[in-house]
């Protein structure tokens, strides 16, 4: 599928990779992400590459950023999705989102998950709410500030 680049006011939104800063997204994950505190850019460049991201430039520097970790059949989940707080107020995640979900592909998808503690009236308006049946879903937490006792 080829790359989407659209202009947002003095924003570019993209899925292009080749424009996307991996230092600044690890740099926001590791230092502000509720999250992610102290993630190793090794990590954050395997999560990059083995994604399917959107992100917000402002010229060379990236200032949001969202991933869906995806099959491209039928399952996704949205993960990472974040604007610096500079930049809030611009409708910056509202023009992601709508580059991924209104991608026919997406659109196909048969369920796209997400966990997150903010923002639940965005996700609400691309149709996420709670869990149908939540007693099906189960979970792997090895450790929720693993991040914070590795070097990055």
């Amino acid at each position: 599928m080829a790359p989407i680049t659209i202009a947002h006011g003095q924003y570019t939104i993209t899925t292009n990779k080749e424009l996307m800063n991996i230092a600044d997204i690890h740099q926001w994950l590791s230092e502000e992400a509720y999250w992610s505190k102290g993630i190793p850019f090794r990590t954050v460049d395997t999560l990059f590459h083995h994604s399917y991201c959107v992100g917000v430039l402002l010229q060379d520097r990236q200032v949001g950023f969202a991933r869906l970790v995806t099959d491209y059949a039928t399952f996704a989940y949205l993960a990472d999705v974040y604007v610096c707080e500079e930049h809030r107020g611009q409708n910056l995640s509202t023009a992601m989102l709508d580059v991924l979900f209104g991608q026919e592909w997406v659109r196909n998808l048969r369920r796209i998950m997400l966990s997150t503690i903010h923002a639940h009236g965005l996700y609400q308006k691309y149709g996420f709410g709670n869990c149908k049946f939540p007693d099906r879903l189960m979970e792997i937490l090895q450790s929720p500030n693993m991040y914070q006792t590795h070097n990055s």
